[in-house]
């Protein structure tokens, strides 16, 4: 079964899936933000399309460890995604996963001009990435 990570934003949600053993993570697809409903049956629907077992959400969070105004829209669309999937969906930290995306592309060589514009499906593979690797860690 595979896992979808969902980096939420308030323009954009980018989203990778993983494949079917939970090892490798990748970009799926940006969906533009139109509402939490509208945006939470979107995600429903292609958590279904893809047999997804789990849904994970990025949450960023303040200097205190508290969840900032980002990490809470978050939560708030994870709860309004429960309300419309019977997946099981699970925040996580999503700390620099745009910043590592970006310095990974930069890394690989992809061009500037390539690289202009959004990371946020970068940033959801980042995000599904750092999950399985610690979830193999935890279960090797």
């Amino acid at each position: 079964m595979r896992i979808l990570a969902v980096d939420h934003g308030e323009k954009r949600i980018g989203l990778a899936l993983s494949d079917i053993t939970q090892t490798i993570a990748s970009p799926l697809k940006v969906i533009q933000h139109v509402s939490r409903l509208v945006d939470a049956a979107q995600v429903a629907e292609i958590a279904g399309q893809n047999d997804v077992e789990l849904i994970i959400i990025g949450q960023s969070y303040d200097e205190t460890g508290q969840p900032n105004p980002a990490g809470r829209r978050a939560a708030r669309f994870a709860t309004e995604l429960q309300n419309q999937t019977s997946q099981p969906i699970e925040l996580v930290d999503e700390s620099f996963s745009t910043q590592i995306a970006r310095a990974a592309r930069i890394e690989l060589g992809v061009s500037r001009k390539k690289r202009a514009g959004h990371q946020d499906e970068f940033a959801a593979v980042v995000i599904l990435q750092n999950y399985l690797e610690a979830k193999r860690n935890l279960h090797p």
